[in-house]
């Protein structure tokens, strides 16, 4: 399989699972709509990823799996720490306002369903990380180079989540770009990604 029809069919899945929920009737269906099709888009990415057999400039030579796993448990607070800092500039230079719409919603969401915490945490960012940051990239780098490929790639992933906080996500998107292309595995960034988002929405629950 070549990258470009990897990629292209990576976005599709990706696609399909991020609207079909929105064709539910009801709130209820299409809370466990989302929670479905996330999950279920997430094993259908990763064993896309898995027969591809598709390889990145980049992912030529991958770090060892111990260094992975370093990686994507640092990678959470980098994450965690980064976000803060992007949400202090935004509030305080940008006149942003600190909470997120998106974030609320989600909470909200999961209160009335508690399994949709696995969409949030589990399935959503290793979907996103398999297209914003696997399929992305590599069809931008086959044009351009690969840090302006980074850049783009984190630029439509803030863009995405339609919350207003542009730079907190283009951020973030740079940091999940940052570990991925640093150990060449996807995997890195997954860990992180998934760690901090099931950080931050655990915290949040105890503290609503």
């Amino acid at each position: 399989m070549t990258i470009r029809k990897y990629g292209l069919l990576t976005i599709l899945i990706y696609v399909i699972c991020y609207f079909s929920p929105a064709l539910f009737p009801t709130i209820t269906s299409a809370l466990w709509a989302t929670i479905v099709f996330y999950l279920g888009g997430a094993l259908l990415l990763a064993w896309l990823y898995h027969i591809s057999q598709t390889t990145l400039a980049f992912e030529s030579k991958p770090k060892p799996w111990k260094t992975i796993i370093i990686w994507g448990v640092a990678g959470i607070f980098l994450a965690i720490f980064v976000q803060n800092i992007a949400s202090q500039i935004e509030v305080s230079v940008l006149g942003e306002a600190s909470s997120s719409q998106n974030t609320n919603t989600i909470l909200s969401f999961i209160k009335s369903n508690y399994l949709f915490i696995l969409a949030v945490s589990v399935g959503g960012p290793i979907l996103e990380e398999f297209v914003f940051r696997r399929a992305l990239i590599g069809l931008l780098e086959t044009k351009i180079p690969l840090w302006f490929a980074v850049i783009v790639s984190s630029l439509v992933f803030a863009v995405i989540h339609d919350d207003g906080h542009i730079l907190l996500y283009t951020a973030l998107g740079l940091v999940f770009s940052m570990l991925y292309i640093k150990t060449g595995r996807i995997w890195t960034s997954i860990i992180s990604h998934v760690g901090m988002n099931t950080l931050v929405v655990v915290v949040s629950l105890f503290m609503t």
